[in-house]
């Protein structure tokens, strides 16, 4: 199988290039001096290669070839040889990644996708709409309630917010069938198909009673944080959900790793079928090529894999949706949380606003 071709800018003087590289190539393969390794197998087939430098300003970019047989095929220690140690080296950053095709059919990527959440939702031709139950604190009730409001209104998601986990004042087992209920009865009122997302946290065990759960009262889609729960518990957490899954963004800046990788390539490889990430111009400094380029990466052809839906979020408004719609597409789910719940009394009203500048 050809090597795994990952990018790295480093921000160190020129002169330094080659030496930097090579020591990044031992750092993420096999973490000793090459000298000390008397097995020729491993320094030909283990050891990372430096397969090209490219000077910068300030910087140099290097491409190392990773051993595809160190990942394990396995999603934690794929991120561990792409960005392990050298995630602790302040001036590496990883940029992007290649992975030969063979690779890929490890890793089969999105169960759902775009079209699949169009099929879940009974949404076709236009962008999606998506809410958040705000804020974090509210008694069951009273998010219930705000659910029942946003699904009359016709908004095709509402997500928990990511705050939403188990505590005590709304834990899961309480919170989530109430406001399936909620929906389900705004939906029987209206004949509509409103989608509720509750929020997936925690290790292993409580992640897969969540998802018994989940499947008990009817959830249709999913809410969860790869980079907080890992990569490997995700991955496994998709195998007990027959549901579209939707990946928040949460601590996916604490690595130097470039958004459009992880948030959109990254992501959609180990299966998401929708990926939330900062809109530019919102309470984020995200700019606007690299919110182009997240959702880029996230629906563009690569290989089988299905494409994943993107959800520009964050600070959003509703005078802001055409311009969102320009930008992005049909194939987008525009949520807007705060900006909503602004509206007080009005609540139903500008959320009805919303959904119909969507549509």
């Amino acid at each position: 199988m050809e090597r795994i071709v990952a990018t790295y800018r480093i921000a160190a003087p020129q002169g330094e290039a080659r030496a930097r590289a090579s020591a990044l190539a031992a750092e993420q393969s096999v973490e000793m001096p090459l000298a000390a390794i008397a097995d020729a197998t491993v320094l030909r087939e283990i050891v990372a290669t430096v397969e090209s430098i490219r000077p910068g300003d300030g910087a140099f970019e290097v491409d190392l070839g990773i051993a595809p047989a160190t990942t394990g095929m396995e999603a934690s220690q794929l991120l561990n040889m792409l960005f392990g140690n050298c995630s602790l080296q302040p001036e590496v950053e990883l940029v992007d990644v290649w992975f030969p095709a063979e690779f890929l059919t490890g890793f089969p990527g999105p169960r759902f996708g775009i079209e699949g959440i169009r099929a879940v939702s009974g949404v076709a031709g236009r962008p999606l709409t998506c809410t958040a139950l705000k804020p974090q604190g509210s008694p069951v009730a009273h998010l219930a309630r705000l659910a029942h409001t946003f699904a009359l209104a016709g908004i095709d998601v509402v997500k928990d917010d990511h705050g939403l986990a188990n505590q005590a004042f709304s834990p899961f087992a309480q919170r989530v069938p109430a406001v399936q209920r909620a929906i389900g009865e705004a939906n029987r009122a209206t004949g509509g198909r409103t989608l509720y997302a509750p929020t997936f946290s925690g290790g292993p065990a409580a992640l897969r009673s969540q998802a018994r759960i989940a499947k008990d009262c009817g959830v249709r889609m999913a809410l969860v944080a790869p980079m907080l729960v890992g990569v490997a518990a995700f991955v496994e957490l998709l195998a007990e959900l027959d549901i579209p899954v939707m990946a928040h963004p949460a601590f996916g800046g604490a690595a130097r790793i470039a958004p459009p990788l992880l948030l959109g390539k990254l992501f959609r490889l180990f299966g998401a079928d929708a990926t939330i990430f900062p809109n530019h111009g919102g309470r984020f400094s995200y700019g606007r090529a690299t919110c182009m380029d997240i959702a880029a990466a996230a629906r563009s052809p690569w290989q089988d894999l299905r494409p994943t839906l993107p959800v520009p979020a964050g600070g959003m408004s509703v005078e802001r949706v055409p311009e969102m719609i320009e930008g992005y597409g049909r194939d987008t789910m525009l949520l807007i949380g705060g900006a909503l719940l602004a509206a007080g009394d009005r609540l139903l009203e500008r959320a009805r606003e919303f959904v119909a500048a969507v549509r």
